[in-house]
């Protein structure tokens, strides 16, 4: 019985270091710097639940100040659509306002 066993555990590691090896083998090797990654997010199209999420407001909201054009949107079709940078922009531009 003893036999058996490790000759079953030397198949068991061997199988391991098998996977490990294709595993890595499918590790890219560039990376996108951050400047790129930010420009890429920036033009990032969103969702009215996207929108409403990111600002932490209700759905509803975000449909009214979108009909109203308070909020920087676009309309295609019956779809509500935001860029992530305008968003940004408009929130940053409401927080630099005085009462």
């Amino acid at each position: 019985m003893m036999e058996r066993w490790s000759e079953l555990r030397l198949k068991f590691s061997s199988r391991y270091a098998d996977t490990s090896v294709v595993m890595n083998s499918d590790v890219p090797t560039e990376t996108a710097t951050q400047s790129e990654t930010d420009t890429t997010r920036d033009g990032e199209i969103l969702t009215v639940m996207e929108v409403a999420r990111f600002l932490r407001v209700p759905k509803s909201t975000v449909y009214k100040l979108a009909r109203v054009g308070e909020l920087p949107a676009s309309k295609i079709g019956k779809h509500w659509r935001f860029l992530r940078r305008d968003i940004h922009d408009w929130m940053h531009s409401r927080s630099k306002q005085t009462p």
